[in-house]
């Protein structure tokens, strides 16, 4: 019996970054054997064990024959005869092929290093093509190290989308590795990867349909809609790691993809079909209702943030409580994130000030301020009192818009 450590655990450390998790490849062992020493076995499908004090994963060595369509038609075979080198065949990519023995000596038998330090993302077989997953984690590998992708491993990919193989990707799945994509420093890199292997457009055709779409002339006409949308990403990430505001940020301007281009943005036509399409997104792609709830928000009131000093009062307040504000502070602070990632996601505009959102703060902090037990104590009852707080809301708004004119 013989233990590697392998995959990302090798990998981040011959980068130079921390790793999370530390993952192990057991050659020329049985199950019974690991069973013996105490390991517990998790793995329905193929032998993988939780080490008896550690709980890390350890795996038997084994191999993998595609018998169905999907990421789940594999036969699998592990036994003591399948070698270091079998077992790192299977992976998807040279950089996760790399394993080091007890003494430290690194089996790289498909060049992973030299990808490595050469910033190249190299399917490690042919074999590639038969797990649809792997375009998805290519291009979140992408958008972690930035590297590029190449071009035999994109023809790859590309072939697997012809041949329909990522239809079989299911939603959980889809999700679970874009919300992983988000969190790496160069989320925009996971769509732009998707788009060039033609993926974008069966996964996600909302954001593939922003692409081509001019920007309107009072924006940044020079860029379409779908390059704005990946150059806001960017500078959201620059902004925050909260994927909330991400999704938020990737999902605002939905609605450019298929209205008219004879709506003006702000007016009502871009912002309800951006709803009504993140809506569908959100339910064909299994969203968790936190990121929806955001995401509408922000689709229905990122214009009034960017226009803020020429609306109305009454319309500042809407804004506010149609954005949850007063009993959802957080989500207003989100909002304004997305807004001053949108403002900023134009060629030239990435260093701006965006005084929008400190001014919207500035209003919100004075309306909060508004107490509201001297209307009950004056008698004010039921819808009343609503009224009257939404009176001195108002009466507090515009006394700021003329300060502030």
């Amino acid at each position: 019996m013989k233990i590697y450590q392998v995959g990302g655990c090798v990998r981040d450390t011959l980068l130079g970054k921390a790793s999370k998790d530390r993952d192990w490849v057991v050659v020329g062992a049985t199950s019974e054997q690991m069973l013996a020493l105490g390991y517990i076995q998790v793995g329905k499908d193929f032998p993988v064990f939780l080490h008896p004090k550690t709980h890390e994963e350890y795996a038997l060595a084994r191999t993998e024959r595609k018998t169905d369509k999907g990421y789940t038609g594999f036969q699998v075979h592990a036994a003591p005869e399948v070698t270091l080198e079998e077992d790192l065949k299977r992976r998807d990519l040279t950089i996760n092929a790399i394993a080091t023995d007890e003494t430290g000596n690194l089996i790289d038998p498909f060049n992973g290093q030299a990808d490595l330090q050469a910033g190249i993302l190299r399917h490690v077989s042919n074999a590639f093509v038969e797990d649809p997953v792997r375009v998805l984690r290519v291009a979140r590998f992408a958008a972690r190290y930035n590297f590029t992708i190449a071009e035999d491993t994109l023809t790859l990919m590309r072939t697997m989308v012809e041949n329909g193989e990522v239809d079989a990707l299911v939603p959980e799945r889809v999700w679970q590795e874009t919300v992983k994509a988000l969190e790496e420093l160069h989320p925009q890199r996971f769509f732009e990867v998707l788009r060039t292997c033609g993926a974008l457009a069966q996964i996600f055709p909302e954001i593939d349909n922003l692409f081509g779409v001019p920007q309107p002339a009072i924006y940044h006409p020079e860029i379409d809609v779908g390059v704005h949308t990946l150059l806001c990403l960017q500078q959201a990430r620059h902004l925050t790691d909260d994927t909330q505001v991400l999704f938020a940020v990737l999902t605002h301007d939905f609605g450019k993809g298929t209205t008219p281009s004879n709506i003006l943005p702000g007016h009502a036509g871009h912002e309800m079909r951006s709803v009504d399409l993140i809506k569908i997104f959100c339910q064909r792609c299994c969203v968790p209702r936190y990121y929806k709830a955001l995401a509408l928000a922000v689709a229905r009131y990122h214009t009034h943030c960017h226009h803020l000093l020429e609306l109305r009062t009454g319309t500042i307040l809407n804004a506010l409580q149609g954005l949850d504000a007063f009993r959802q502070p957080q989500r207003f602070e989100q909002f304004l994130l997305v807004c001053e990632a949108d403002a900023k996601g134009r060629q030239g505009f990435e260093n701006i000030d965006y005084p929008q959102a400190n001014l919207f703060r500035q209003i919100f902090a004075l309306v909060q301020q508004i107490d509201i037990k001297p209307i009950i104590a004056a008698g004010w009852q039921g819808s009343e009192i609503a009224e009257k707080l939404r009176e001195q809301r108002l009466n507090i708004i515009r006394q700021w818009k003329s300060i502030e004119r």
